[in-house]
């Protein structure tokens, strides 16, 4: 990683990308600190503190929606309207016809795209100022002529307005910087978040340092076991089962083609952090809703002490790993389809040594794909719960920053832009030789 940044800011195109992409990030943490008339930081912070669904986003933001700023929503929206229209693409012909049309119809689909973020940041700006003006104090409406509806009105403005800027950012680092912005936002959320924990932490151990010798080990320590945990995950996440596919020699005219070997890649946890995305959203959806409905606080102190992250109750542990492992295999089935890969490795004079091409080719894929999906399920779930156990001793808010979906997604866009930066270094120096 650290050769692959010093080749890169030896090129004057790709340092550009790299100055652009680190100011614009720089903007999206500037809207993470813009306050918002009428909210008190505190009674907001408390609440979101409460719900597991609302901590993990807030951590994404970089604690934007636990402080409740401009970018309070982040790349919430944007990334919801993405899975839907991921799912919505299988599901609907005319989406389907559409991915398949080329540039013009990606064009379509992300503007399709766009407004659904738009509707949707809507729908969560309503949603959360709902839950948290019935808290007391949450909101102040002294701001707005002490009417509940004008300020309810404005923040829905101000937080979908935010939202968009966030995903106006994140596709100007898409087009003109370095890699995926959408990516690169949660990344640089997560770090913001943890390096301020950390820090607030080495600071409180130094303020007293003879008495808090203890609290400074275990920090440590707590950094110790974390780049443990980085290391093994980073190593499941570059595994790969690569299915070996001959092709056989086909002479056309009097030229020969084909003759060569070639490997389908099929990564452990190729559907990467969804599934728990996924089950998280899920788990906390029924105390989002029971939270809103005063008649239903028997229910909600009930699911709470049952669904809680952090307590691991025999219910709250069986229904995670069971909706790990369904949307694991969902998103599998998504993002691999034997039939296709079959047909096309027909199609192009292929095979699968030991295996006869077309319906016994897709059949093999197939199982190999879930056999790999079982694997990754079993990964995501010993993440899903590993990280917290083990920091449990180092306190709740060390455990907020790297457990579970935290971790999966710094690795993952880290690998992600170390990839980018190669190819593209790799681009210029093929450039270069052909001039």
């Amino acid at each position: 990683m650290i050769e692959t940044l010093k080749n890169a800011f030896r090129n004057k195109d790709i340092r550009k990308k790299i100055i652009l992409t680190l100011l614009l990030l720089l903007l999206f943490r500037v809207g993470c600190y813009i306050p918002i008339p009428g909210l008190t930081m505190d009674t907001f912070s408390e609440a979101v503190s409460g719900n597991d669904f609302l901590s993990l986003m807030s951590g994404i933001t970089g604690n934007a929606l636990a402080n409740g700023t401009l970018f309070a929503l982040g790349i919430g929206p944007y990334i919801n309207a993405s899975i839907i229209m991921q799912l919505l693409t299988v599901g609907i012909p005319a989406l389907e016809r559409l991915s398949k049309q080329g540039e013009e119809g990606r064009k379509k689909i992300t503007n399709i795209t766009r407004l659904v973020t738009i509707i949707l940041a809507i729908i969560q700006s309503v949603g959360i100022i709902v839950l948290f003006g019935q808290n007391e104090g949450a909101i102040n409406t002294a701001y707005f002529f002490d009417s509940m509806w004008v300020a309810g009105i404005f923040m829905t403005i101000v937080y979908t307005a935010g939202s968009c800027l966030v995903m106006w950012i994140g596709e100007r680092i898409t087009e003109y910087g370095v890699g995926n912005g959408i990516s690169m936002i949660i990344f640089i959320g997560i770090l913001s978040t943890a390096g301020t924990t950390i820090v607030g932490k080495f600071e409180t151990a130094f303020t007293d340092m003879p008495s808090n010798l203890n609290e400074l080990w275990s920090i440590l320590a707590f950094v110790v076991i974390a780049v443990v945990i980085f290391f093994a995950i980073v190593y499941v996440d570059l595994a790969e089962r690569k299915i070996p596919v001959q092709y056989a020699k086909q002479v056309r005219g009097t030229k020969m083609y084909g003759g060569q070997s070639s490997v389908i890649p099929m990564k452990i946890s190729g559907s990467g952090v969804m599934p728990l995305i996924f089950a998280y959203a899920i788990i906390s959806f029924p105390s989002m809703i029971m939270s809103l409905v005063p008649a239903w606080s028997d229910e909600l102190e009930w699911w709470t002490a049952n669904f809680q992250n952090g307590t691991y109750g025999i219910w709250y542990i069986l229904v995670l790993c069971v909706l790990i492992f369904a949307f694991s295999f969902f998103y599998a089935q998504i993002q691999f389809n034997p039939e296709d890969v079959s047909r096309n490795i027909q199609q192009n004079g292929g095979f699968i040594q030991g295996i006869r091409p077309g319906k016994p080719t897709a059949e093999y894929l197939s199982r190999i794909n879930k056999r790999i999906t079982l694997f990754g399920a079993i990964f995501l779930t010993l993440v899903a719960f590993v990280p917290s156990i083990a920091f449990s001793w180092a306190g709740d808010d060390l455990v907020n920053v790297f457990s579970t979906t935290g971790i999966l997604i710094v690795v993952s866009v880290a690998l992600e832009f170390d990839k980018q930066l190669q190819s593209q270094i790799l681009m210029k120096n093929y450039k270069g030789f052909l001039k």
